[in-house]
């Protein structure tokens, strides 16, 4: 009898090793899955806020055209190759430097046969103080008015034509408008 109780007391002990080492097997495995799990929840959160971060930067720092008007060229006789342009920042945007903020103006050249540009920079852009004057814009702030002359020598207002403008902020988004000039561009038309 004695020897049948030493015997069904090993089985327990082997049992009980056993069980152990399953248990022991079982949390170094949910420990290395929780940490798999972590990081990849922390990648994805990361990589979330930079699209996230890249999409409000795409998105508000635009400009955001109030109107376009032609304007009589300050280069000699009216050719009517100026724009006069009136924007603002869109909202949510960061103060912007005027340089980096450029235009493009996308046309047919006067045969009809190739594409041309038209292009430049907001540089000269002013603060619209509703008199006609304002003060040298430096930094584009958002909540203001400015306004621009715009010259297009290169593209200007054709009859029965439309143009592209595209005004893109450097590393900001870009703003796409068409410019119908109608059937008798004049200086004074809108054309936006």
């Amino acid at each position: 009898m004695k020897n049948q109780k030493e015997t069904k007391q090993d089985e327990l002990a082997a049992i009980g090793i056993g069980a152990m080492i399953v248990f022991i097997a079982l949390i170094l495995v949910a420990a290395v899955a929780a940490a798999v799990i972590i990081q990849t929840a922390e990648k994805l959160q990361q990589n979330a806020q930079a699209s996230g971060d890249d999409t409000q930067e795409q998105m508000s720092t635009k400009v955001t055209l109030i109107n376009i008007v032609i304007e009589a060229s300050s280069a000699g006789p009216p050719a009517n190759h100026d724009l006069f342009v009136t924007f603002e920042l869109a909202p949510g945007s960061e103060p912007t430097p005027s340089n980096l903020v450029g235009y493009t103006v996308i046309c047919a050249n006067a045969a009809g046969t190739a594409t041309v540009f038209a292009q430049g920079n907001l540089q000269g852009a002013t603060v619209h103080t509703g008199n006609g004057a304002g003060a040298a814009a430096i930094t584009l702030n958002p909540g203001a008015t400015y306004i621009f002359v715009m010259g297009i020598d290169v593209c200007p207002p054709v009859s029965n034509a439309d143009h592209v403008l595209i005004l893109s902020v450097t590393g900001g988004g870009a703003t796409y408008e068409e410019l119908q000039y109608g059937s008798s561009p004049s200086v004074g038309d809108v054309v936006v």
